[in-house]
């Protein structure tokens, strides 16, 4: 296993990070089998796990926390705070009300008493960036958090917290945590740069695609749409929606270049994305043993010039064949009303 250095914050990770979205009622139920996953995966050599508390409603956190008693000191320990945590208007969101409460939640489920990565999972137009650094700079004097950073942020966010955080003497986010794949490489236009010239550390997410990548689908095939992720989010897998077709043909020239290193599709998807100098780390989120042995092969993998200028051929740099599941959408676009003047105004010009 390969370690890289985590942005600014001196701490040595490994190239592939344990994602954990998959412990717990969302994915695999059984408390046991998770941990034998997280012990075989730290086992491999792997010391950095990511999870959040919205997992499985914190079921992820508890899974996480009994795996690793007896081994916190060796694991990088990352969580994240954000989304809906139960009933009413203050129960989630980037507030310093509520991530002060729901960092205690996270180290109670967690059973520890600090978290080496504390992250805030999507931006929130409802509350200023330097309320939120402000909480999160306190939590690392009082030492219940090591670092913290963001996720799915835009590079304006960033930036601008950067700067606030210059302004007001608050700690930075040292890392962000984007979508990104073979086939969904827009943060290559802004957000990376941005990530490396701030020298933060950079936990990418889904680098399958949501299951797209894993090998099982193929262009000509049929495509289960009732099962498995195809059946979340039907729309992205339909080989008859015309959008769609890009992806498949892109599907099976990736197919080929694999094949041509004797490698499977995963394997080498998981190695693209590590190839990019602002990569620090890889998520992965095995549900089964499976799962982790296939994701682990690519460990060793590396892409040479020739193999990335034919992927960069396929799918050219900064571009995405769709929309990455999850990724945030910002105010501007998701409410109508901000992009149009009152009737009156519009009436009168």
């Amino acid at each position: 296993m390969r370690y890289r250095t985590l942005g600014a914050t001196g701490i040595e990770v490994s190239v592939h990070c344990l994602g954990t979205m998959m412990f717990g009622a969302v994915g695999n139920p059984d408390h046991d089998d998770s941990a034998r996953i997280i012990h075989a995966a730290l086992d491999q050599g792997i010391n950095f796990v990511d999870t959040a508390d919205m997992y499985s409603a914190g079921e992820s956190e508890q899974i996480v926390g009994k795996a690793l008693k007896g081994r916190r000191d060796d694991v990088v320990l990352a969580t994240k705070v954000h989304f809906p945590m139960g009933e009413g208007p203050n129960r989630g969101g980037n507030s310093r009300r509520w991530i002060t409460t729901e960092v205690e939640n996270s180290l109670r489920r967690l059973g520890t008493d600090w978290i080496d990565l504390y992250q805030v999972h999507r931006p929130d137009h409802r509350t200023d960036v330097e309320e939120t650094l402000s909480v999160l700079t306190d939590l690392v004097r009082a030492g219940k958090i090591r670092a913290f950073g963001c996720s799915t942020f835009p590079a304006e966010d960033i930036v601008e917290a950067y700067h606030v955080a210059e302004r007001r003497g608050f700690g930075k986010f040292r890392t962000e945590q984007p979508p990104y794949s073979l086939i969904a490489r827009g943060i290559e236009r802004s957000l990376l740069p941005t990530a490396q010239r701030l020298n933060m550390g950079v936990l990418t997410w889904s680098p399958l695609a949501s299951g797209f990548l894993s090998g099982r689908i193929r262009k000509g095939r049929p495509v289960d749409l009732t099962a498995g992720r195809a059946a979340l989010t039907p729309f992205r897998f339909d080989p008859a929606i015309p959008g769609n077709a890009a992806k498949f043909d892109a599907l099976e020239q990736l197919i080929e270049v694999a094949d041509g290193l004797g490698r499977t599709l995963p394997e080498l998807a998981l190695a693209f994305v590590v190839s990019h100098p602002a990569v620090t780390s890889v998520i992965t989120g095995p549900r089964t043993m499976e799962h982790l042995e296939s994701t682990l092969k690519a460990a060793d993998l590396t892409l040479d010039d020739d193999v990335l200028d034919r992927i960069d051929e396929i799918v050219p740099p900064g571009t995405d064949l769709y929309p990455p599941d999850g990724a945030w959408k910002p105010i501007s676009i998701v409410d109508p009303g901000r992009r149009r003047r009152p009737l009156a105004d519009r009436a009168a010009s």
